[in-house]
């Protein structure tokens, strides 16, 4: 199945990144080059420097771009949480702005193993399996009902937390879960449809896809490197796609004020969101979030 990953919030990202003429910008999260290829079209003389920890992704997506736009993109192999040690040893001189787009792309949720309940794949769910070496299925069928518990509730907010992982646990026993149907069918059972809206499942993928690939660590180590990184009156445009996410990029903007020395100064007063237009036009977006804040140093 071959899935056209739509790059969401765009006017936003280019009202609150800004493109000038002669700036150089870093969007750390690649995919299929959706924003990449927008703030190159918005700013005929700037240059872009993308990053993305997904091979597949970089050889499928960077060359088209490199020849739409010779000269004014390098698309590099890296996981975002590692900023600091890429631009160092990439040698990057210059970087006025950083764009983090957090989300999972659908050509990643559909084309990928265990990513999506809606297709039976083996239970994988690693962006980068360079990265990182434990799979979903090695966590339900090792970690104990008390850490599944936790993985459930943390990082998927899911409230039947306790009872999914005491099932599973259970369940393991006689059969190991191998597969995305394995899972969703399963969870199905424990957690009936007419209990949620969503199917039962849901939230016990995000919060498995969160655990194996660290994403909130990823985030985290991040926002620190940007903050380091990025010279005063640089841009830094962040959109997260659930309340985890979101929740961090709200706490690093508030903890780190121009108060004394380097800090932030945010640019969005509120939380930015889809426009009914565009989530008419792409439904995937209508979770995305948007914050923005710019680089200041009081030297007093």
């Amino acid at each position: 199945m071959s899935v056209i990953h739509k790059p969401v919030l765009v006017q936003e990202v280019l009202e609150y990144l800004d493109p000038q003429p002669g700036k150089v910008y870093v969007d750390v999260t690649f995919g299929a080059g959706g924003h990449t290829r927008e703030i190159l079209q918005a700013e005929p003389n700037c240059k872009v420097i993308a990053f993305d920890w997904d091979k597949e992704s970089i050889k499928k997506f960077a060359p088209p771009l490199e020849k739409e736009f010779p000269g004014r993109i390098q698309v590099l192999w890296g996981n975002f949480s590692l900023l600091y040690r890429l631009v160092k040893k990439n040698k990057i001189k210059q970087i006025d702005g950083i764009l983090a787009d957090f989300g999972t792309s659908q050509m990643q949720i559909f084309e990928r193993d265990g990513f999506s309940f809606k297709i039976d794949t083996p239970l994988d769910m690693r962006m980068s399996a360079a990265h990182h070496k434990i799979t979903a299925a090695e966590v339900l069928n090792k970690a104990s009902a008390r850490d599944l518990q936790y993985i459930f509730s943390e990082y998927g907010e899911e409230r039947y937390s306790r009872t999914i992982a005491l099932a599973i646990v259970e369940e393991r026993k006689t059969k190991k879960f191998r597969t995305t149907k394995d899972l969703a069918d399963f969870v199905a059972k424990v957690v009936p449809y007419t209990k949620r809206k969503i199917h039962p499942s849901t939230r016990v993928f995000q919060a498995l896809r969160i655990y194996v690939n660290k994403e909130l660590d990823n985030i985290k180590a991040f926002l620190v490197a940007a903050l380091e990184v990025l010279p005063k009156n640089g841009r830094l445009v962040c959109i997260s796609f659930h309340s985890l996410e979101d929740r961090l990029v709200k706490e690093f903007f508030r903890n780190n004020p121009c108060v004394v020395g380097k800090g932030l100064k945010s640019l969005t007063k509120k939380l930015v969101t889809a426009t009914d237009e565009e989530i008419a036009e792409n439904p995937s977006c209508r979770s995305a979030r948007l914050r923005a804040a710019q680089v200041c140093i009081d030297d007093n």
